[in-house]
């Protein structure tokens, strides 16, 4: 028994050994890591460190923060239902414009693959143009979706006949949702839809030829064999992103509902993040939030990467 516990720690003290050799070589290129290591630890994993602490106590930015365990949690969880509707609207968005929308933009990308060049650049502009404009995208939707007569949407529909008085999309709980939830998809396509295109151009043609050589019968196995395991690094970018843009929806529902949004009902956790920790001021609950936003993330993020190994196989 012992010669074994022996022979585990000589091999652990080997592994450590070489690793520290290798680092020793390489420490030319960790000089030059360096600088981002220090950003990004300073303005990345401190303030996380931070964040989780101050969840944990009891912290208005001016006076020395007083700690209370687990009573912001308890709060969140069981107390706030402003919270429970932020959960579920942030939940249905996520599902709509991640799945839905990281879906989307593959096949978007897929399909335009083979099309002209000038074709496939007027759709990536499309596709993309909201993310680069977001404000002003938002301000064109406020003006389409406006409450009162004026609103593009509503003064058609009056001239029309359709109504006889404005549809009150934006204030509307029955249907604020369903205004917001399109635009957010629309925002939402942008950065994966040009990672995928840019991946499926970048595949080399010949393993296609060797493909159908090898038994390859239409594009559906084209598409599972040969175009998804070269582009894993992009599905998981686009993934990232989807994840990222999902759970971190704030601006849209705050532009086009208004803040706060009639009986919360266009409430997501990011602006109910901002109202306690911007607003309130009360930075230890607004920490909670941020915690559990994260930990979210995290759990979701590992989820995609486990079903994205099983692509290909």
């Amino acid at each position: 028994m012992s010669d074994m516990w022996t022979k585990y720690f000589n091999k652990k003290k080997l592994a450590i050994s070489d690793t520290a050799r290798r680092a020793k070589s390489l420490k030319f290129c960790y000089a030059f890591l360096l600088p981002y290591a220090v950003l990004f630890i300073t303005f990345s994993i401190l303030p996380m460190i931070n964040s989780i602490y101050y969840s944990f106590t009891n912290f208005n930015i001016l006076e020395k923060p007083d700690f209370i365990g687990m009573r912001n949690y308890i709060n969140l969880f069981l107390q706030d239902e402003v919270f429970q509707t932020a959960v579920k609207n942030t939940f249905l968005i996520a599902v709509i414009t991640g799945p839905v929308g990281y879906i989307m933009a593959f096949i978007f990308a897929w399909l335009i693959n083979e099309l002209p060049k000038w074709i496939r650049t007027l759709v990536v502009f499309f596709f993309y143009v909201p993310s680069i404009t977001g404000i002003v995208v938002l301000q064109v939707f406020q003006k389409l979706f406006a409450d009162d007569a004026y609103g593009w949407l509503n003064s058609w529909l009056l001239k029309t006949g359709l109504t006889s008085s404005p549809i009150t999309f934006l204030t509307d709980p029955k249907i604020v949702m369903k205004v917001i939830v399109p635009v957010i998809l629309w925002q939402s396509l942008g950065a994966g839809f040009l990672s995928f295109v840019a991946g499926l151009k970048g595949i080399d043609k010949s393993q296609y030829e060797a493909g159908y050589i090898d038994g390859i019968q239409n594009r559906w196995q084209e598409l599972w064999f040969i175009t998804l395991p070269n582009m894993k690094p992009m599905l998981l970018f686009g993934a990232v992103m989807s994840i990222t843009q999902a759970f971190n929806v704030c601006d849209v529902p705050k532009t086009l509902a208004g803040y706060p949004s009639t009986d919360y009902c266009a409430r997501t956790i990011v602006t109910h993040l901002f109202d306690y920790g911007f607003t309130r001021f009360e930075f230890g609950y607004a920490s909670a939030i941020a915690t559990v936003l994260f930990l979210t993330m995290i759990i979701c993020n590992k989820i995609i990467q486990a079903l994205l190994a099983r692509v290909g196989h």
